[in-house]
């Protein structure tokens, strides 16, 4: 919500975009919260978008971004690039920025990166 109102601030035209699982999926870091549980800091009106990530394409983009990019972080972050490329497809001449805001060693007992 900072980070978003930071943004909007100085260019109010930036759109911001929010990832949630679809329903039945489980993405450790991103949730799909009913409007009586949101955290008290979220403020919708901050929010201009919301893009529904499936489980398996977070995985999947996650063990992409380790294997292709070098970047070893965890599966809310491939969530979180996987809703970027959707955008990606969608729009012409932009800029999408994605944060990657977990690491990948939390992971490694689960069965995403699978052993060589």
């Amino acid at each position: 919500m900072g980070t978003s109102r930071y943004l909007k601030e100085r260019k109010p035209e930036i759109v911001i975009v929010g990832v949630q699982p679809t329903v039945g999926s489980s993405i450790p870091g991103i949730r799909r919260w009913p409007a009586a549980y949101l955290p008290k800091i979220y403020d919708a009106q901050r929010v201009d978008r919301v893009i529904d990530v499936d489980q398996k394409e977070a995985e999947e983009i996650t063990r992409r971004l380790a294997r292709e990019e070098g970047i070893f972080c965890g599966i809310s972050s491939g969530g979180a690039v996987a809703a970027a490329l959707t955008l990606m497809r969608e729009l012409t001449n932009a800029t999408i920025v994605s944060i990657v805001c977990d690491r990948g060693d939390r992971y490694l007992s689960t069965g995403v990166f699978p052993a060589a």
